[in-house]
């Protein structure tokens, strides 16, 4: 349509151009894609060998062929295509051959630590703490089953109506959830948790605010000093993150066994032996769960056990090493307070099978675990310990909690940011004396709140 002769100045008109334009871009994606689809089916008729995307001279000869076939599409239809829209075709048709289709750009941007496929035209990413939609899309649940049949086969894994959910890790690390209908009722959903190729260190959470530096001095010597540790949070909130930098204080000279659902800690020591547990397979058979893999790894000599995550009856076994000579020992639970980790933990021994009351099992997890660290992910995206717990003992039927430290939020910011700081609450650990029989000491001061922070209450609870 010709607006030359329209007031462009005019709402009505500039609202109908603004339409014109979003409807010819629309037309121009779907041509791009069809293009790319038509080239795709070309290429993939005469290409036979096994492809490789760190192969460059296989990338070349690809590439040659993708310009091959469009400029003979494009002559036999007498079209014509922009350098651009050219070199979109290509990057789409290369996608597909060597990666996962329309997901592929979100998986190699660094910034982008969770990919989330909510059928084939809701496409989600985790960015900078913080989830946002993209305008990526697949063509239908057809092409989003192809994508999640290249991710899966390479590892012996198989998805379809009797088996409609997958839990696996890619080449890479990263974590694959897929599960399709019709248990999905919007179509296949993938959800990729992305693998950190350079690991966070304990200085970047420092300078991220998620703990400051006489948390970490803390830290530090109760995992030297062999303090049992849980790392509690909601999901996303930086569990494993956390533990991973936490499992660094562990001496080179100690033999460490990691179990995971899949593997995804990230231990810097040279003796380290990760398990990872196993679904069952096609006929049903073969399945090993975290609590065959932990009750194993008690014959495995272990100075130190690290457990990715409880959540069943593994709890009980985790206690019971904890209570039996492997004290140093880490693991994260699904929780939003301290107090709900025992309620969790309690719940978990329960579904071991185990008919034990309430009050042993209490007073299990009391001997057992010194320390609970909770991490929570804030509306900004940021993530931070929020607080660091000591068990105390019992009284009565009562596991006793005492704070350490707190993270104390005083609002927000004009760009919607966490204002607060992390606070010592005045209670020095009762686990010092442990702490020392380790050769690992601690001044004073370091648990002494600050002017600012003296009016925090102190008790227990």
């Amino acid at each position: 349509m010709n607006f030359s002769n329209f007031n462009l100045n005019d709402p009505d008109v500039r609202q109908v151009i603004n339409k014109e334009n979003d409807e010819m871009s629309i037309r121009r994606q779907k041509d791009i894609e069809d293009l790319s689809q038509e080239v795709l089916g070309k290429i993939i008729d005469e290409v036979s060998i096994s492809l490789d995307k760190n192969d460059a001279s296989q990338r070349k000869m690809i590439m040659d062929l993708i310009n091959e076939k469009l400029n003979e599409i494009l002559n036999q239809n007498r079209k014509h295509l922009s350098q651009m829209d050219k070199q979109k075709v290509q990057k789409m048709v290369l996608d597909e051959i060597f990666g996962y289709g329309p997901i592929t750009s979100l998986l190699e941007d660094p910034t982008v630590t969770e990919v989330m496929v909510n059928g084939p035209d809701l496409i989600y990413i985790e960015r900078f703490g913080k989830i946002e939609p993209t305008d990526k899309k697949f063509r239908d649940d057809r092409h989003v089953l192809h994508t999640i049949d290249k991710i899966i086969s390479p590892l012996g894994r198989r998805v379809d109506e009797s088996s409609p959910m997958v839990d696996a890790r890619l080449p890479d690390g990263s974590r694959v959830n897929i599960i399709i209908p019709p248990l999905s009722i919007k179509g296949p959903a993938i959800t990729i948790r992305k693998f950190a190729v350079d690991p966070y260190t304990l200085e970047d959470l420092i300078t991220f605010g998620t703990l400051t530096m006489d948390m970490a001095k803390v830290l530090r010597a109760c995992v030297r000093g062999r303090i049992n540790i849980v790392v509690s949070g909601g999901t996303g909130s930086g569990k494993t993150t956390f533990l991973n930098v936490v499992s660094g204080f562990i001496p080179e000279n100690e033999r460490i066994v990691t179990v995971e659902d899949a593997a995804e800690l990230q231990l810097q020591q040279r003796h380290v032996l990760p398990l990872e547990s196993r679904p069952a397979n096609i006929e049903g058979k073969g399945k090993v769960t975290i609590r065959d893999l932990v009750v194993n790894t008690l014959r495995m000599r272990p100075d130190r056990i690290v457990v990715g995550e409880v959540r069943s009856g593994e709890a009980l076994d985790m206690l019971q090493a904890m209570n039996t000579g492997h004290d140093g020992s880490l693991t994260t639970i699904h929780a939003n307070t301290p107090r709900d980790t025992l309620a969790r933990l309690e719940t978990m021994v329960m579904m071991s099978g185990m008919e034990l009351p309430s009050k042993a099992i209490r007073e299990q997890v009391a001997s057992a675990i010194n320390l609970i660290v909770q991490v929570a992910r804030f509306t900004d995206g940021t993530r931070k310990v929020t607080k660091v717990t000591e068990i105390v003992g019992m009284e009565g039927d009562t596991i006793t909690l005492q704070d350490i430290f707190i993270f104390r939020q005083d609002g927000f910011d004009e760009r919607g940011g966490v204002v607060g700081k992390h606070v010592a609450t005045g209670i020095v650990p009762n686990f010092m004396e442990k702490l020392r029989t380790h050769g690992e000491t601690l001044p004073a001061s370091i648990f002494k709140p600050n002017e600012s922070t003296a009016e925090f209450p102190t008790g227990r609870r």
